[in-house]
């Protein structure tokens, strides 16, 4: 097992979430019992559990006695979001991710935040990229630098920054008012959907604005990492000029 994020075994896996290592998701195979002890710290810091057939797990940590348990620790550590809320600079500038899958658009987010100034990156534990070995090295060192909280699901998250003072602005093709339209001078959590679906639904009822892309092509949107870098910038380019 060549991954050093990999971690194989039922007293490894315990042994890692008892030192507080940042545990990205555990596996465990149909028909095996996760453990008393293993079920209580995975539910205590809300690790998600995926059964899949042992022969998936054989997969996924190939050459190994698993004794059907194994867990990926994530790159670099998550934040919370209590700490990142409490370290925001005025006006604060947050990117919220609407279920990613690909790990190289959430690097490229990751990426964009460093540059522009974001500073955070909100994602669901649950059907989304985590902070993989893929997403640190697409990141080019930002994942080091940008501070990425995972909450248990975007809606209920949005109205818990909009009593903190943030406007929610989501991405949305459809939208009539575009998204250099927008006042971003304010303190503003920017959404973006993930590649297939967009904006949930429930996501996108409780945005504060919704704004649009123009887009003058046959394609009808854009890849969800630079639609993220294009509404960042023109924030940072709003604050520049704002008096």
């Amino acid at each position: 097992m060549a991954d050093p994020q990999l971690i194989a075994g039922r007293n490894p896996v315990r042994e890692a979430l008892l030192g507080g290592r940042p545990v990205d998701k555990i596996w465990v195979a149909e028909g095996v019992s996760l453990g008393r002890e293993i079920g209580v710290l995975a539910g205590e810091r809300r690790i998600p559990v995926q059964v899949v057939a042992r022969r998936r797990l054989d997969a996924i940590v190939p050459g190994v006695v698993h004794q059907g348990v194994a867990a990926r620790v994530a790159a670099v550590p998550y934040a919370s979001l209590d700490d990142l809320l409490a370290g925001l600079a005025s006006p604060g500038l947050l990117f919220v991710l609407d279920g990613l899958s690909d790990p190289h658009n959430l690097g490229a987010v990751l990426r964009t935040a460093d540059a522009a100034g974001v500073q955070g990156v909100v994602i669901p534990r649950h059907r989304s990229v985590g902070l993989t070995p893929a997403v640190a090295k697409v990141s080019a060192g930002a994942a080091n630098f940008v501070p990425v909280v995972r909450v248990a699901g975007i809606p209920a998250i949005l109205p818990v920054l909009q009593r903190e003072g943030f406007m929610v602005v989501g991405a949305e093709g459809g939208a009539s008012v575009s998204y250099w339209q927008a006042d971003l001078t304010g303190p503003v959590a920017l959404v973006v959907g993930g590649e297939d679906k967009g904006l949930g639904r429930l996501v996108r009822e409780r945005c504060d604005l919704l704004v649009s892309i123009p887009m003058a092509g046959r394609i009808p949107s854009l890849n969800a990492s630079v639609a993220a870098a294009l509404m960042a910038f023109e924030a940072v380019r709003q604050r520049r000029r704002a008096p």
